[in-house]
């Protein structure tokens, strides 16, 4: 059973004018990231914009990832959705197409009670193999739903598959909470990738990252730093890539990762409407912006 670590980077989603995915450019940057030396890859998640997605695009993308990677990292597909329906159909699929295994957001927009999380969780683990790992997923500030701490312990303990949270809000209280559940036995990757090498030291296994999928090496750097035990190299890096973090709007707005990416030489291609690309001259600044923090991260490496 392999585990999310290290760097998870969660992988935008191409599409072409017409806002159809381009699985070419989807394959294109799964290599890209293979090459920088993410450890994981994480697709169809927010920052993927999978609630603009078909189910059947949804697969397509899922299984380019899949093929593409062909076993050389990790590959956890977001199979999260407004309808459990659709949630149970495409976590079959990422089993059947050989992905390691799904992550899965908490249901969206509407509130839902901790009995009714449980109900959500517990319904879909119990749909597949207990030796089918399944990483629960809490971003509040988007999904209007929060993971308490006792709930996802009730979770955890029906569920043998349910193996950690990807936890996306900047709360290090409760994240040390969910390391605790299952004695300990619980993993947490973190999604505020600005707070990377902190949440490194509390106990967490990784981050799931949106801005290193355009700049993995400070991300990669940082991982590596910490493994070999060098704090100041750590931080050096740490601070670079909150740096990157900071230019690239922390996730709040894609365009910046796309057109960051077109920059860097591999074109992802536009937003799906209704959002749009950022105009002209925010991408002159944004390319100024990258340039002097390049030529930083080219003197540190």
């Amino acid at each position: 059973m392999k585990k999310l670590y290290g760097v998870t980077t969660a992988m935008v989603t191409p599409f072409d004018e017409n806002g159809r995915v381009n699985l070419e450019k989807v394959a294109q940057l799964t290599e890209y990231l293979i090459e920088k030396g993410v450890h994981c890859l994480y697709p169809l998640g927010t920052t993927g914009e999978m609630i603009k997605l078909t189910v059947e695009e949804r697969k397509a993308i899922a299984e380019t990832v899949v093929k593409t990677a062909n076993n050389r990292v990790t590959v956890y597909i977001h199979v999260g959705d407004v309808h459990v329906e659709n949630i149970l159909e495409l976590a079959w699929h990422a089993h059947e197409i050989g992905a390691d295994g799904i992550g899965v957001v908490t249901p969206i927009y509407f509130g839902v009670n901790d009995r009714e999380m449980e109900n959500f969780y517990v319904r879909i683990a119990n749909s597949l193999p207990e030796n089918f790992p399944i990483y629960l997923y809490s971003i509040p500030q988007c999904a209007s739903n929060e993971l308490g701490i006792e709930v996802t312990r009730r979770i955890v303990a029906q569920c043998k598959n349910i193996i950690g949270i990807k936890f996306s809000y900047p709360d290090f209280t409760l994240t040390s909470q969910y390391l605790n559940v299952n004695n300990d036995n619980f993993d947490v990757v973190f999604g505020p990738d600005h707070l990377f090498l902190p949440a490194l030291a509390l106990g967490c296994t990784g981050t799931v990252s949106g801005v290193s999928g355009v700049y993995p090496e400070p991300f990669v750097a940082i991982y590596n730093a910490y493994q070999e035990g060098d704090m100041e190299k750590a931080r050096k890096y740490q601070e670079i890539a909150t740096k990157y973090c900071n230019i690239l709007k922390n996730g709040s707005n894609m365009s910046y990762f796309k057109e960051a990416l077109k920059i860097r030489g591999l074109d992802v291609g536009v937003m799906k409407k209704p959002h749009l690309d950022i105009e002209l001259d925010e991408i002159e600044k944004l390319k100024a912006a990258l340039q002097d923090l390049d030529k930083e991260l080219s003197v540190n490496s």
